[in-house]
């Protein structure tokens, strides 16, 4: 579940500014015949900072319903883990009034149909969220409506036995569907992944089909998006999917030990 920023760090600002210039200037292709952009498969290991594929989301938040504001050192490297860490570090005076801080990393390129997966250990406590997600909308290609595109796996932090995963196309979701996992997510690393074909999107959990949406319950989502992971509190009207985060003082954290996209041959 996401929403737009509110706001945008200057970088991705001239981004968007220079790909309106060159859509102005040059004739583009209609969006569904861009399905092979950044189409390259790739294994992100994460043992350090990849800024030529990645960023750290920084200086902004999601809005009302997301309780974290995105902080850059809240994404951290170590013996080749990723951390996001969420604590209340210099909030909310240097939070944009937000209690909490926390982590996201996302690439620069969009993904098309194929398979994202990867391998992490979630944060528990009620409220939390921990994801692994596609998600295009304006600020990844000027072409695209307002609304969003997105495809998501996120496992709650109050119940960490469980997965939800659901999918958005034009901004419109409710394709949640809750999953037990037989294991506590928290406790270890696992692998989650999900295959996206202009058919159907297959979720899977380390290694084994577990759902399965063949459009049946909505249209499936077209366009090539971000990939994302992001660890977050719920605010607003999420409190009540997510419950209400109550934070002890000691900072909470979600591993990725790698991250990987494998194109549709």
């Amino acid at each position: 579940m996401r929403i737009i920023h509110k706001n945008a760090a200057l970088w991705k600002t001239m981004k968007v500014a220079v790909a309106l210039f060159i859509v102005g200037v040059f004739p583009q292709p209609a969006f569904a015949e861009t399905q092979s952009a950044a189409a390259a498969g790739f294994t992100e290991n994460l043992n350090s900072y990849n800024s030529s594929m990645w960023y750290k989301s920084d200086g902004w938040d999601n809005g009302d319903d997301f309780g974290a504001f995105w902080k850059q050192d809240h994404v951290e490297f170590n013996s080749g883990i990723m951390a996001l860490r969420l604590d209340n570090a210099g909030c909310p005076g240097s939070c944009e009034g937000k209690s909490f801080a926390s982590g996201e990393y996302a690439t620069h390129d969009t993904y098309g149909y194929g398979r994202v997966e990867g391998r992490l250990k979630v944060a528990k406590g009620t409220g939390l969220v921990t994801s692994l997600f596609t998600y295009a909308n304006r600020e990844t290609n000027p072409q695209l409506p307002e609304r969003n595109d997105e495809i998501d796996i996120e496992i709650l932090g109050k119940d960490t036995t469980k997965l939800e995963m659901n999918y958005y196309t034009n901004g419109v979701g409710s394709h949640e569907t809750v999953i037990d996992l037989g294991f506590d997510a928290a406790a270890g690393y696992h692998t989650y992944a999900f295959e996206w074909s202009p058919s159907a999107i297959k979720w899977y959990v380390d290694g084994n089909l577990v759902h399965t949406e063949n459009g049946s319950r909505g249209e499936l989502p077209s366009r090539p998006g971000q990939i994302m992971v992001n660890l977050w509190p719920g605010a607003g009207d999420n409190v009540g999917w997510t419950g209400q985060f109550n934070y002890t003082g000691t900072p909470v954290k979600a591993y990725y030990d790698w991250i990987k996209f494998t194109p549709s041959s």
